[in-house]
């Protein structure tokens, strides 16, 4: 348990630091966000033909009301947090990248919702965009990581318990060990005289 807590906090540090890189933000941070935004405007799309996306904010055509996703709303974090949670904890290389995979699509579909949410929630009530935006996603992108990585732990320990023999139920008995029987010689003797006459 406390290598676990020490790797995973030395694997969030160090992915927070790089993170926190020029080159990084640039390069990475910066691309995600626009293609995040592009994503949600696309979905916005199918029901609502005034959303678009310029760079990193999606935006009302009509009303010119906009979200920008900033650090901190682009689900990067939350998948920092899950990748060091996975990759600190006991598996297979194989349970690990399938953690991973399935973890950041979950994070991410998330915060499609959260940013789509976001969105409309600010176009009808700034107290009702302020908390929710404040509060209330903040825990549940959290909390949908913890869940992510119960459900993962659980599903490598049932799979473990698959792989494995079942311990037996009760020890073996001992083998039987048959006594050798060896023939007695008669106790008392047979007389071969036909006579039958007390004597």
């Amino acid at each position: 348990m406390l290598r676990f807590f020490l790797l995973f906090l030395t694997l969030q540090l160090s992915l927070f630091g790089l993170n926190m890189l020029n080159w990084v933000q640039q390069h990475l941070v910066l691309p995600w966000t626009a293609l995040l935004a592009r994503i949600c405007a696309g979905l916005v799309t199918w029901f609502d033909s005034s959303a678009a996306a310029q760079g990193k904010v999606l935006w009302n055509t009509a009303t010119g009301f906009g979200v920008s996703i900033e650090p901190g709303c682009n689900g990067i974090e939350a998948c920092i947090v899950l990748f060091a949670a996975v990759m600190a904890f006991p598996s297979s290389w194989r349970h690990k990248l399938v953690g991973l995979a399935a973890g950041f699509a979950a994070v991410q579909a998330l915060n499609v919702v959260r940013v789509i949410s976001l969105f409309y929630l600010g176009q009808w009530s700034k107290e009702a965009f302020d908390f929710a935006h404040e509060f209330l996603w903040q825990g549940l992108i959290m909390l949908d990581v913890l869940v992510v990585w119960l459900l993962w732990v659980r599903a490598g320990a049932r799979d473990r318990a698959a792989s494995e023999p079942p311990p037996p139920d009760e020890p073996p008995a001992p083998p039987v060990v048959r006594p050798s029987v060896t023939p007695r010689a008669p106790s008392g003797t047979v007389s071969s005289s036909l006579d039958l006459s007390p004597r």
